[in-house]
């Protein structure tokens, strides 16, 4: 302790000037430090003495210092209190707790990816209702008026028409959507008057919700994104964790319970599987022959190659399916091939997964690279697949490479879609319905049989069944297909992220469900931190892949001239230079100009060109410096160890005149007593002191003093 060093130094008849140094340098530093006491490495023993010395008894304090010391108590233990409400309350921690102790970090980060998911479409859905929904119960919107007189002109006499046979079925109608067609759900039921008439803009904030919703989704994406990198990022590719930490620092002593004491041992476990699945896949790297690394070459092209083409053919057969669907309205099966387009791409996402996992293991990859390219594969699959589910919608919507008497006219296929945009929005309803009953009806119409014969029955096929492997890029797959469905319906279904919410909050459940009940367990575990990272890359691909399509229609395409809030506007862009001339002064409007003209926009360039230098810069120099700390690390280890090394051939010295031999018992306990420890540790300061005076003389040779310091300390022995 602090105190009792201060009594046995003062105690001293001759006290060495080094040691006295040190001390006296330590106590200012402390009395003139401003860090709080309850953060120092001290015993509360000696962080009263600290308190002591710099409030000394006597010496008042001023009034502002009393006041700002309460409200940094107060404000702090405000915080602790904020900080273990938000533990106790968090979603699903007990869940995630037992799935991490029981699978691993890498099965955890999925479902820990599901409650992000879960808060990214509550915060749309909040800012949707927030600027759109209560804004216009509260206006209360004009009615719908009489029909706008246009006389289409469309060929062989042919009249506009829903496109949508009769059939009077509940059920049906809402998983069709049909029964919502009226409804806030889809935009054709979102209208508006005038916008000199009115003091809230709807158009506006209809417009620029799912653009501010988009934008903060990318914000929070890329936030989780930098939190997830790989460790190894930062500290080289050559970095692995000593396993001796694992060994000897892992367990939580204050875990009681039995059930806890279960889960935390599988949890060491998985992670000493990782580790030594690491060792091991390094050590067959370095010990490959020239021969073996052009098999691998050989065999890595042909998998990748015929990946590819798997990727070809399945969005060849979405594009026909799409198209097929489109052309026959008319025909007495047009019930099923509503569904037509959806079931494809369950199908190809379905197989493609399980396709690409096979291929995948064959490259010979260790655990978590062979998850990635897994998890990239899949993403390409399914980004590739709703990508050409968006060009053969626009291709019959908005008749993209087509000639059409309705679509030179009015901009889109008027003949056959009076309301475009509703269109668009029941295509991605039903295919966000589609695919969260797909998952349901795989759980408990194929996991769970196959889970109840295995258990029953007995034998060799049995026995290579098995139960269902939880497969991470199948089920990472699903989950962002379905967000990007639904931020490319943030426009045209604007509460779509509320039926989203709901598919997410019980697809957590059916995938605990499927795990604990179900499925088995990898045989070859994986670490969480690089497929956090790769989670977040697809979700912000998926975010893209949203954002590039609505943003074209927002700024291009003719709104339909039947329903929704643009009707009158050639694109609903529009909306917004209505604005600016009608509600800001000549000034503002001058300003607003100036900033989307391009005598901003270069500037504006060459200024983010400089901010991108100088963090490329900045970055660059965090890895020099983190190389250097690594190096100091490893050298002072290195010095600790002979710093050990030196004491105890110190302590053994036969015939020294301050310590005995370790053979007799008088020496053990003159050693242990404070005087004798402070004449060893000041035995060893001088040479402390003068090897810290060399190393401020000579930076530079940082990673270099180990040998240096080692014929120091020996010449003065």
């Amino acid at each position: 302790m602090l105190r009792q060093w201060s009594v046995q130094a003062s105690g001293e008849p001759e006290p060495e000037p080094a040691g006295e140094e040190l001390w006296e340098q330590e106590m200012e530093r402390l009395c003139s430090s401003q860090e709080p006491v309850r953060v120092l490495p001290y015993a509360m023993v000696d962080k009263r003495f600290i308190r002591q010395l710099r409030e000394p008894e006597g010496v008042k304090t001023s009034c502002w210092q009393q006041w700002r010391r309460r409200q940094q108590t107060a404000g702090r233990r405000l915080g602790e209190a904020a900080r273990r409400l938000a533990r106790g309350c968090g979603l699903w921690e007990g869940a995630l707790y037992e799935i991490g102790g029981l699978f691993g970090t890498g099965i955890q980060s999925y479902f820990t990816f599901l409650r992000f998911l879960l808060l990214l479409n509550l915060l749309t859905l909040l800012l949707t209702t927030s600027f759109v929904l209560l804004p216009l119960t509260w206006l209360r919107p004009p009615d719908r008026g009489p029909a706008l007189n246009f006389t289409l002109q469309c060929p062989g006499g042919h009249q506009p028409q829903t496109g949508v046979p009769k059939f009077n079925n509940l059920l049906w109608n809402v998983l069709t959507g049909r029964a919502f067609n009226n409804t806030y759900l889809f935009y054709g039921a979102y209208r508006a008057g005038p916008e000199s008439s009115s003091i809230y803009s709807i158009r506006l904030a209809y417009l620029l919700s799912p653009l501010a919703c988009l934008l903060l989704c990318f914000c929070g994406i890329l936030r989780q994104m930098v939190k997830g990198l790989p460790q190894k990022m930062f500290l080289g590719q050559d970095y692995r964790s000593p396993l001796s930490a694992k060994v000897f620092s892992s367990w939580d002593f204050c875990i009681q319970g039995q059930e806890a004491a279960t889960i935390k041992k599988h949890e060491i476990s998985n992670e000493f599987k990782v580790e030594l699945e690491e060792g091991r896949h390094l050590l067959m790297v370095q010990h490959q022959t020239r021969a073996q690394r052009a098999c691998h070459l050989l065999t890595y092209l042909r998998v990748n190659i015929l990946i590819g083409l798997l990727v070809v053919g399945a969005i060849s057969a979405i594009f026909w399916a799409t198209k097929y669907s489109q052309d026959n309205k008319e025909e007495s099966l047009f019930l099923l091939l509503q569904y037509l387009p959806p079931g494809v791409i369950a199908l190809v996402n379905f197989l493609g997964p399980l396709l690409f996992v096979f291929l995948v293991q064959l490259e010979n990859y260790p655990p978590n690279t062979e998850v990635n390219l897994t998890l990239i594969w899949c993403v390409v699959l399914k980004l590739a697949s709703l990508g050409m589910f968006s060009f053969s919608l626009g291709q019959t919507l908005l008749c993209f490479g087509r000639n059409k008497t309705s679509c030179e006219s009015y901009g889109y296929n008027a003949c056959d879609y009076q309301c475009w945009e509703n269109s668009v929005g029941v295509e991605l309803y039903k295919l966000s319905i589609f695919n969260f009953l797909l998952t349901v009806a795989f759980t408990f119409l194929v996991s769970l049989p196959r889970r109840l014969l295995v258990e029953r029955f007995s034998g060799r096929f049995w026995a290579w069944l098995d139960r269902e492997e939880f497969l991470l890029p199948k089920n990472v797959l699903d989950i962002v297909e379905g967000q990007t469905v639904t931020w490319m319906g943030l426009f045209y279904c604007p509460l779509l992220p509320l039926l989203n919410s709901i598919f997410v909050f019980l697809t957590f459940y059916i995938k605990k469900y499927t795990l604990l009940r179900n499925s088995r367990a990898s045989p070859r575990p994986f670490r969480a931190s690089s497929t956090i990272f790769f989670f977040q890359l697809v979700l912000i691909l998926g975010l893209l892949l949203a954002a590039v399509p609505l943003g074209y229609v927002v700024s291009s395409i003719r709104s339909s001239w039947d329903c929704g809030l643009f009707t009158n506007y050639s694109a609903p862009w529009q909306v917004v230079p209505e604005l600016v001339a009608l509600r800001l002064p000549p000034p503002s409007q001058r300003i607003l100009h100036y900033l989307g003209s391009h005598a901003f926009s270069f500037p504006l360039l060459i200024l983010l060109s400089l901010v991108l230098t100088v963090c490329v810069s900045q970055s660059q120099a965090s890895a020099r410096a983190i190389r250097g700390l690594r190096k100091q690390l490893v050298w002072q280890v290195q010095e600790k160890w002979h710093l050990v090394d030196d004491l105890s051939r110190l302590i053994s010295e036969p015939g020294s005149g301050d310590s005995l031999g370790p053979e007799s018992p008088h020496s053990r306990g003159d050693l242990d007593s404070p005087g004798a420890t402070y004449s060893v540790l000041s035995h060893l300061q001088p040479v402390e002191k003068r090897r810290r005076t060399a190393q401020r003389n000579s930076p530079h040779l940082m990673g270099h003093t180990g040998d240096g310091w080692r014929r120091v300390v020996r010449v003065r022995q």
